[in-house]
């Protein structure tokens, strides 16, 4: 049994990649605002390792403003395939503007395209709206690379707590919880089901 959950992960997480028919890089999101109000959505992890979990998404939405005012995140992964999970908590930071711009550049132009056009979580009044407004930015871009917009940016979640859940037999699960310590290291215990 791996001491290391970053390294734990990397073989569950390789794991759901062999055998999750969709989106094994599909995670929970939950955050809250600066009221503690909480909200939860799915993303897809773009990146991971020692130094955390890394999506991306429009700073202006609501889960973007969430983070700027509580920069403190979960993350859940469901394998139902593998009947696993793996639970994240940690605080948030962004990830620099060169490593958005990489990400960004590896998007497919119509993925690019819709991150102009889309005002992420706010009123559409009706779908020929976001439509004409794709077109648009597909007109203003033609020929040339599409650059990152400025709102648009990549978050990483630095794990704190990452508990790990496999199901067993007559709901006899087993649970193994790791808390990150100061000097980088991690203490490991288990818990009931």
């Amino acid at each position: 049994m791996a001491d290391d959950p970053i390294a734990l992960f990397d073989s569950w997480f390789a794991e759901a990649k062999a055998s999750e028919i969709n989106d094994p890089d599909a995670m929970a999101l939950a955050t809250a605002d600066k009221d503690g109000d909480p909200s939860v959505r799915m993303v897809l992890l773009k990146g991971h390792g020692p130094d955390g979990f890394v999506f991306y998404t429009n700073e202006d939405s609501n889960k973007g403003q969430d983070l700027a005012e509580n920069p403190n995140a979960a993350l859940l992964f469901h394998w139902k395939s593998l009947r696993r999970q793996v639970r994240v908590e940690g605080w948030v930071e962004r990830v620099s503007d060169d490593e958005a711009n990489a990400y960004f550049a590896t998007r497919s132009r119509e993925s690019q395209l819709g991150a102009w056009a889309s005002d992420q979580s706010s009123p559409l009044p009706d779908r020929a709206t976001f439509e004409d407004r794709y077109e648009q930015v597909k007109q203003r871009f033609e020929g040339e690379a599409v650059p990152r917009p400025s709102n648009w940016g990549g978050y990483r979640v630095l794990p704190l707590v990452m508990e790990f859940w496999q199901d067993r037999e007559h709901r006899l699960h087993e649970r193994r919880l790791f808390l990150a310590q100061e000097d980088g290291s991690w203490i490991e215990g288990l818990l009931y089901p």
